[in-house]
Parts: C-alpha cells; sequence; structure tokens
C-alpha cells in the first residue's frame, strides 16, 4: 500500500482511508484522533473522539456541553480498521500526544501534530519514534529562529521585576499550555509568593493542579490593587478594559514570536519573552536527522524553508497545504 493511500490531506484535515478516520479534523467527522487539546486541533462536533485522557478532559472543560462525541482514550497499541495507531508523548502541552499510524502493509507513518524538544515542566517529554514517514510542523521553519533557553527568559522577567518593583508585570500567555508553563518556569527561576492570574486561566490551572502539576500560589487578578507583582492573562485581555485596572504596567509577551522584535512593538510589547512550545529550526532539523525518515511530510507553518533544507539534504519531502492551523496562537 502506497503512503498517500494510508494517509492524504483533504478540505477536513489529514485523511486515514484503511482506518477511515481523520486526524485533527477541521470541521466535524465521524471518527477523529487529536494529538492535543488546543482549539485549532481539537474542535467539537465530532461523532467519536480517540486522545489521551488528558486531551479529552480539557476537550471537556472547553467545550462543555458542546462536547457529545464517543470518547475512547488511547493507551497502547490500538486496532483501528485495517491498521494499528498509538500515541505517543510530544512535549508541547499537557496530553499532547504523536499519532503512529502502522498499517497492515506499507509504511509507518508519525504525525507529530505540534511539539517540542525542549524540557517543560507541564507535561511528558518528546519521545522519538521511529518511522519510515514523519510529519512535522514548521511554525518556525526557517534559520533565523533559534530560541533561547527559557531560564535566560526567566532571568529578563527578574530582573525587570527587580528594576521595577512597584510596577505590576503583566504578561500575556495563550491560556491552555504556556500560561502553565510560564507559571512553572517563574517558580523554578525563584519566584515563590503569589502570582495573579487572569480568570480566563482559572479552569485550565486548577486542571493542572488536579493533574500533580504544583504551579504553587495563584490568586485572582481581579481586586482594584492586585497583591502580586506577576500577573498572567491571555492576550485577548490586554485589548479589555480589565487592563486599565493596573496603573503603568510592564506588558510582557511570553511566544517564539516575540524572537520578531518588530511584532513585539506593534503589539506594545515592552518585556518581548521568546518562550515557545514548538520546535525551533535547530530542533525540527536536529529530529528529522534523528528519525532519518525515508520521506517527511510537511504540515503547516513555513513549509518553503523546511522543503528547501529537505532537498539540500537529499531527503524526499512534500509540504501537505493543509489550512486551519494557527502557527502559534498568540
Amino acid at each position: 500500500m502506497r503512503a498517500d493511500q494510508i494517509l492524504h490531506p483533504t478540505d477536513a484535515g489529514l485523511y486515514c482511508p484503511p482506518g477511515d478516520f481523520f486526524i485533527d479534523p477541521v470541521r466535524p467527522v465521524e471518527r477523529a484522533l487529536i494529538t492535543h487539546a488546543h482549539g485549532d486541533h481539537a474542535r467539537s462536533g465530532h461523532g467519536s473522539v480517540m486522545a489521551t485522557r488528558e486531551t479529552l478532559e480539557i476537550m471537556a472543560i472547553r467545550y462543555g456541553e458542546d462536547f457529545t462525541a464517543t470518547r475512547q482514550v488511547a493507551d497502547g497499541e490500538i486496532t483501528v480498521g485495517d491498521t494499528r495507531v498509538s500515541f505517543h508523548p510530544a512535549g508541547h502541552i499537557l496530553g499532547s500526544a504523536q499519532i503512529a499510524i502502522t498499517p497492515t502493509a506499507g509504511p509507518k507513518i508519525v504525525v507529530s501534530g505540534d511539539y517540542c524538544r525542549r524540557a517543560n515542566p507541564v507535561c511528558a517529554p518528546y519521545e522519538p519514534v521511529p518511522c519510515d514517514i514523519f510529519v512535522t510542523e514548521a511554525t518556525f521553519g526557517l534559520p533565523v529562529f533559534k530560541h533561547p533557553d527559557p531560564a535566560s527568559e526567566m532571568a529578563r522577567l527578574l530582573k525587570s521585576m527587580a528594576e521595577f518593583p512597584d510596577r505590576h508585570h503583566l504578561i500575556g500567555a495563550y491560556a491552555l499550555g504556556k500560561a502553565q508553563r510560564l507559571i512553572m518556569l517563574a517558580r523554578e527561576a525563584g519566584i515563590e509568593g503569589p502570582i495573579a492570574i487572569h480568570g480566563a486561566l482559572q479552569r485550565l490551572c486548577d486542571y493542572h493542579i488536579e493533574q500533580g502539576i504544583d504551579l504553587g500560589e495563584l490568586i485572582p487578578a481581579t481586586a482594584k490593587d492586585v497583591p502580586a507583582q506577576l500577573v498572567i492573562a491571555p492576550p485577548s485581555a490586554f485589548a479589555s478594559a480589565w487592563v486599565q485596572r493596573f496603573r503603568d504596567p510592564v506588558i510582557g509577551f511570553a511566544s517564539g514570536w516575540m524572537q520578531v522584535r518588530a511584532r513585539a512593538r506593534q503589539r506594545g510589547v515592552e518585556l518581548p519573552l521568546v518562550v515557545s512550545d514548538h520546535v525551533d529550526w535547530p530542533q525540527v532539523t536536529q529530529t528529522i536527522r534523528e528519525l532519518a525518515p525515508s520521506e517527511v511530510w510537511i504540515t503547516h507553518g513555513t513549509e518553503d524553508g523546511l522543503m528547501r533544507w529537505c532537498e539540500l539534504h537529499q531527503i524526499p519531502a512534500r509540504p501537505l497545504r493543509l489550512v486551519g492551523y494557527e502557527d502559534e496562537p498568540e
């Protein structure tokens, strides 16, 4: 069986005919396998959903009564139609997974979803999975993207907090994954007191705590004079009246895109923190070298840059031109 008979792109997302399922479909389908719970990969409306336990539970939190799908926890190797599938840690957010597809005949395909090679204190580390075809993102798929050690970015945050002790530091971070990781990085950097969080982060932070991830003392960022210097909020909060309760705050943002200073200036970010939950250029190319697949498929991001790198290294590659996925939520 040819690779494109096992998995190919459609308007709804990646489809596996021998298993009759879609991976991270962008519209409702009968059977969906989900890599992780970010909204651009995990949508509601499917007939049935297979994912890790954490991903299913986070989807239930986020979608509530709209999450009516039949749910199956991915545990071990599972037979789906004429394929066997297994889920492996992706290192992206809590519950994130790569999906390995092994057909009865034909090449083994690993769909990595979004993945990260740096240590992440809120989720299991990325696990290399040998395969014939590796399906990778290319969010930061250009040589310019070489993300610094997150510890050095936390040192910059602490330096700013020490330099401006009377100013709240408002840091924008995506509600699922990035916010909790930022809290843990701040704890590892030595911040022991309370950290204030926007109400939109509360339930997801509570869930991480329920899973044994110690985020330390968190307080709501609702009081007129919030008694915590560090405040974390989703990016949308910075365009609302909520931000006006803080007098002369230091505005920060945590994202891999903060390496692009023009983006930071455009958003009025005084303290850009380059903290990403995706592979950067050295990590994505390292991963391809390490796995040594016979072919690389690229799902989204800067496809042309990675295509050219594969060509120069004589690795067959193809862009899948999938739409509906954000490069990195801001």
